[in-house]
């Protein structure tokens, strides 16, 4: 089954020459099932690029997606056309009366910034409070995945020496979890940020478990049971060239950063990258898709009770 899209959004051209299944919110209007309702909170600033990425592992499950998209009410991007914003987004004030089955909220080039300090972080403690009552299961992903983290268990986030910049090797912790359905025992994950959350101190919180983690770079996912969330740090929904496009807008900025680890042939940035992650980034979000379908009551107005 397809994820449904506005035929005039980017992603949906996008995904159909790649094959994946879209269909057209007209079309899906005439079908007799109730699809999924997932929303994305984009908090990132290529909104676009962000929005294909999300599109195209949530459209590669066996279910019909009404994929929705969302923004902070009053924070304005620099880097996506207000036109796109205007056509294709709706305010999170606009929307915090409706019901979702799942939200993916998405990481924010941020880091650096104590969570306080975030322009927007009294209407983002409200979206998090929000999905408690409203979203039947949460996906926090990097700097929204700490976030999260921060706001229901107090979990710091720490700054890193050095970027963690790469493909690491991340162990498959839980394999009998549902989530990991189909995992093998380790895989690579392309990851990229300057902080970082700690084994030792989730293990302190016992409604989070970590599935995921790398012995380099720490803790990759974590389940939170009493909020029915997941949170992720690293980055499966990276396109092949999105840590070369990253690696190489640094390098023209002049900014210090070291060449991404384990990802270019021979650590060569001359050569093409090769995507080692796709199957496993369509495992896991097939398997939480799956998980809200298993989960997720038919009538919506039920959804957080």
């Amino acid at each position: 089954m397809p994820i449904t899209l506005p035929e005039n959004l980017p992603a949906y051209s996008v995904l159909s020459e790649e094959g994946v299944m879209v269909m057209s919110d007209r079309r899906a209007a005439r079908q007799d099932i109730r699809p999924l309702r997932i929303g994305l909170l984009n908090l990132m600033p290529k909104k676009i690029q962000t929005e294909n990425q999300f599109a195209r592992l949530i459209g590669a499950t066996p279910l019909q997606i009404d994929f929705q998209l969302i923004r902070m009410s009053e924070h304005q991007t620099k880097n996506t056309a207000a036109a796109h914003m205007a056509e294709f987004y709706r305010p999170f004030q606009e929307v915090k009366g409706e019901r979702f089955d799942g939200l993916i909220i998405t990481g924010a080039p941020i880091e650096h910034l104590p969570f306080e300090e975030v322009t927007y972080w009294e209407e983002l403690r409200e979206v998090m409070d929000w999905t408690q009552t409203n979203v039947h299961s949460t996906f926090g992903v990097c700097w929204g995945g700490m976030a999260m983290a921060w706001h229901f268990h107090g979990l710091p986030k720490h700054m890193l020496p050095h970027k963690a910049f790469g493909c690491f090797r991340h162990q498959n912790l839980a394999p009998a979890a549902p989530y990991l359905r189909g995992f093998s025992d380790d895989c690579v994950i392309p990851v990229s940020r300057w902080t970082e959350v700690r084994q030792g101190e989730i293990d302190g919180i016992p409604e989070l478990s970590t599935l995921l983690g790398s012995e380099e770079v720490g803790p990759c996912l974590v389940e939170d049971r009493a909020h029915r969330a997941l949170y992720i740090f690293n980055h499966f929904e990276y396109d092949s060239r999105t840590l070369k496009e990253e690696y190489d807008r640094d390098v023209a900025n002049g900014s210090e950063i070291n060449v991404p680890v384990n990802y270019y042939p021979n650590d060569d940035p001359a050569l093409t990258p090769q995507n080692r992650w796709r199957s496993h980034a369509h495992l896991l979000y097939g398997n939480w898709i799956n998980e809200i379908y298993q989960t997720t009551p038919y009538e919506m107005e039920r959804i957080g009770h």
